[in-house]
């Protein structure tokens, strides 16, 4: 299975590095195009059958008998239930911070105009971006709260 992290690591990191190049040399991509779309699809087709095969491969290790003994002793026993009330608590942070981003671009963008036209107002545009990032750290004390419950 480690043979197959590594082909989907090789796959993003070729797809990483080809980006930078044309992102260096724009004028060079109609040069290149005619061997770099073949390569781009060979690489995605790689990425998503290491997918694919992870996938298949990784179900079994995850299905794997529990550990009795001495060494599970000490664990406590991640039930189906305890799993999705992890990820639960992750949610709010999640939404929050999307929530967040969404309404600091507006807001930023405004702002800088703001400041642009009249610079005294920094103050006031500052206040308006932290509320506007409070709602992140909301969501982050819910699920702090939330993971204390569990």
């Amino acid at each position: 299975m480690l043979w197959l992290v590594a082909l989907m690591s090789f796959a993003i990191l070729g797809l990483i590095v080809a980006g930078f190049l044309l992102d260096q040399r724009p004028q060079a991509v109609s040069a290149i195009r005619s061997w770099f779309r073949p390569l781009l699809g060979s690489q995605l087709v790689v990425f998503v059958g290491a997918q694919i095969a992870l996938l298949a491969l990784g179900v079994s290790d995850a299905l794997a008998a529990p550990e009795t003994g001495a060494a599970a002793e000490g664990l406590k026993e991640m039930s189906v239930g305890l799993g999705l009330a992890m990820i639960g608590v992750g949610i709010p942070t999640g939404l929050s911070t999307i929530g967040a981003g969404i309404a600091v671009g507006p807001i930023g963008a405004a702002s800088l105009a703001a400041i642009t036209e009249k610079p005294e107002n920094l103050g006031r545009t500052l206040i308006y971006l932290g509320l506007a990032e409070g709602i992140a750290i909301y969501g982050l004390v819910i699920s702090i709260l939330l993971l204390n419950k569990l």
